[in-house]
């Protein structure tokens, strides 16, 4: 409810709306709630730049720059320096919620805990027996993934991975455009979905606000990036609700024509505000918000959107905004579909996944030293996602109640 009231009204019912649905999408949304919890227990002093929201759903594929198809983590807003079991807690809790929103057994949602944590540690593990410089260009490729659970016979999840991987292929900027947009008597113009996607007044009128956000967020790209702005034109500009936790945060989608043939390109610009973890992690050298996120995921994924960029609005609130591809191979899982199998195995790859992630920014050694080669650290991580779901379903109960009392009011099925 704090957050909900910086937040913009008409949307925070949708955010409640989203939250209501089960215990494992209160806890998307609840990353506040769980970092608070995180803080109150003793920790390892081991900081990384960490994800700080480091859920089972904030993973998926994108296309790097060599427009090679990667799986990473792909949800940087809270990232932040901070210990590195924040984030490995924050899996296996998913894990587990994840696991009994399935309906599987408490056995079975024990061992994902359980998974998380030693799939963690068996990579850093294999992190810190690399040179620093073998272990940065360390990268999970999803064909070889897919190959290597057809070798294993696992025919089923096989045949999820393979759908997340075409619906990844299949997703640019042209298929953005269909869409997205319709073309209005010659001009393309972004499709509203109210409340979803809407019109925001003024935004394409007025020349010279979008020049100066536009030249701030071209100067934060590489010096070659400088001629999009010369090759592009902006088309159109729509407020678009994306997630859970981000719900209520201004978010847009913008669309660029290209001057040639008439190529789209969609980027998305999402409001960057303070990080969970800031009142709990240490001290954070970027003053912008959305430096700070555009530094965290440049430096924890394998490879990043060459579009990353930020700039400061220029209205009344002056917000800090970061700024990236709408469409470039973004896919993930949907974690409700998957069998106890399947869902362990995706478990596993998003283990390795956090561990590269970490090693990158913090002491890989040191991390390994702590974990150890035993089961002590996979064994305590079980136990405290299985006792972390238990509180998660009570959260959301309360978060029910609370609409029940008529002290929030929620919008579901949006």
């Amino acid at each position: 409810m704090e957050q909900s009231a910086a937040r913009v009204p008409d949307l925070v019912p949708i955010r409640y709306g989203r939250m209501l649905a089960s215990p494992f999408t209160f806890l998307r949304g609840s990353a506040l709630v769980m970092t608070a919890d995180l803080a109150r227990v003793p920790s390892s002093g081991i900081f990384v730049q960490a994800c700080g929201d480091a859920h089972l759903s904030n993973f998926g594929t994108f296309m790097t720059p060599e427009r090679n198809l990667i799986f990473d983590l792909n949800d940087f807003d809270e990232t932040y320096r901070a210990p590195f079991e924040w984030d490995v807690k924050r899996l296996a809790a998913s894990a587990v919620v994840a696991a009994r929103d399935n309906g599987f057994s408490e056995r079975e949602a024990r061992a994902s805990g359980r998974t998380a944590a030693r799939q963690y540690r068996l990579t850093i593990l294999e992190m810190a027996s690399l040179s620093f410089l073998d272990m940065w260009y360390t990268r999970t490729n999803p064909e070889r993934y897919y190959q290597s659970i057809l070798r294993r016979g696992e025919k089923k999840f096989g045949a999820s991975v393979r759908a997340v991987l075409d619906k990844a292929y299949s997703r640019d900027h042209l298929g953005a455009l269909d869409r997205f947009a319709y073309n209005d008597h010659g001009r393309w113009r972004i499709q509203t979905e109210p409340p979803l996607v809407v019109q925001v007044p003024g935004t394409t009128d007025d020349p010279g606000v979008v020049a100066r956000a536009l030249e701030d967020y071209t100067a934060t790209l590489p010096p070659e990036f400088s001629a999009f702005t010369r090759r592009y034109r902006l088309v159109d500009v729509a407020r678009k609700v994306v997630g859970v936790g981000s719900v209520g945060t201004e978010a847009f989608i913008v669309l660029f024509i290209g001057d040639n043939i008439g190529a789209p390109v969609f980027l998305q610009v999402k409001e960057a505000g303070h990080s969970v973890l800031e009142a709990y992690g240490q001290p954070d050298l970027h003053e912008h918000q959305g430096e700070r996120v555009v530094f965290g995921q440049r430096l924890m994924q394998a490879a990043s959107d060459p579009f990353l960029g930020w700039f400061r609005g220029s209205g009344q609130r002056g917000l800090d905004y970061y700024v990236r591809q709408l469409r470039d191979g973004k896919a993930s899982f949907d974690v409700g579909s998957l069998v106890p199998a399947g869902l362990t195995r995706y478990i596993e790859v998003c283990g390795q996944v956090l561990a590269r992630s970490h090693a990158r920014s913090g002491d890989a050694p040191a991390i390994a030293g702590y974990l150890g080669r035993g089961d002590v650290f996979d064994a305590a991580i079980e136990e405290f996602a299985v006792r972390y779901a238990d509180q998660t379903v009570r959260d959301h109960a309360a978060l029910v109640q609370a609409e029940a009392d008529g002290r929030i009011s929620a919008s579901r099925g949006l």
